[in-house]
């Protein structure tokens, strides 16, 4: 039975990483990007199912609420159509890979609970962890004001964007929006970075420039397709996924970084008020401590997006998706 297209596309990315042994990354001077490490890189040519794991903390346990702690099992859900190195099917094609899934994993650990791990769609994550499906997503899900009145979160990585470009473009560098015009950009739909591509796209229009254009596609594979192919002239998304595609694909390059006036994060999502944000805070927080944490990020080349301290519901007074 065949995969369907936007799998298939994502596991001939994913397939494409075993290049990257015997790469060395560098990155120019010149370019204050950071690119992810060999190491990172590398992993994902190897046995996705050997993760880094910890051990129970009982104090950390104890704060688990008592229908999580009596399952005894941790139900995780991600995203189902994702790409290296943050979630993506494992060279099995079952097991869900990724740095996403290595840190929930750990967090299970701490919490002394199974971990079972699930797909979802973007759109449907959200609804599903609202609803108690799902006890946390783990899926490069940025903390916003906005999604505080209705989820918890325990922050587990920097969050930022970055502006790709097809290898051979013209464009050397996307900072403000006057960059952006006269291109059709890429971004994925109901996300942060969409959000400030439309304020983007608003201000070009305001200043008169050429019009700057929207294309949405179902993946990142679809994306780089687009980039590849010259239907779209930039995309704008996750700097993880981004710089670990221009490492080991070799077919496109960071032209900008988005941060924002200020660092955003990532976050594990949890229902409202369940008490588990609290909990998976406190894991991490000892995940940090004993360096399990730091193992993980640099197996992916994630180390740039590490946090000192975990926090429970650290939401901004400002958003960009607010």
């Amino acid at each position: 039975m065949s995969l369907p297209l936007r799998h298939a596309r994502a596991l001939l990315v994913a397939g494409c990483l075993t290049l990257a042994l015997s790469t060395t990354a560098c990155a120019d001077p010149k370019d204050p990007t950071p690119t992810p490490a060999a190491s990172g890189a590398s992993v994902a040519a190897g046995n996705h199912t050997d993760r880094v794991r910890a051990q129970k903390v009982d104090s950390v346990a104890a704060r688990v609420p008592a229908p999580v702690r009596d399952r005894g099992e941790l139900r995780v859900v991600t995203i189902s159509n994702g790409v290296p190195p943050l979630a993506f099917m494992a060279d099995d094609n079952k097991t869900v890979s990724g740095a996403e899934i290595d840190i929930a994993q750990l967090v299970a650990d701490v919490l002394g609970l199974r971990i079972a791990v699930e797909q979802s769609s973007w759109e449907n994550l959200f609804l599903a962890v609202k609803s108690g499906k799902y006890d946390a997503a783990f899926s490069n899900i940025t903390v916003t004001a906005q999604r505080g009145q209705l989820y918890d979160f325990a922050t587990y990585r920097t969050d930022s964007l970055a502006w790709e470009v097809a290898a051979d473009s013209k464009v050397t560098a996307i900072q403000k929006p006057a960059d952006i015009a006269g291109l059709t950009v890429g971004v994925g739909s109901g996300s942060t970075q969409e959000k400030i591509l439309l304020d983007w796209v608003s201000q070009v229009k305001t200043a008169g420039l050429p019009e700057a254009k929207i294309q949405y596609y179902q993946s990142q594979a679809d994306y780089w397709l687009a980039l590849k192919s010259g239907r779209i002239q930039a995309f704008f998304g996750p700097h993880s996924l981004s710089a670990y595609h221009v490492l080991v694909a070799k077919e496109t390059k960071l032209v900008g970084v988005y941060e924002g006036t200020s660092r955003g994060h990532i976050g594990a999502m949890t229902t409202k008020g369940s008490g588990l944000a609290d909990a998976i805070a406190a894991a991490l927080n000892e995940l940090i401590a004993n360096g399990k944490y730091a193992e993980v990020l640099k197996r992916w080349g994630l180390e740039h997006e590490a946090v000192s301290k975990s926090e429970a519901n650290l939401f901004p007074s400002a958003s960009p998706s607010s």
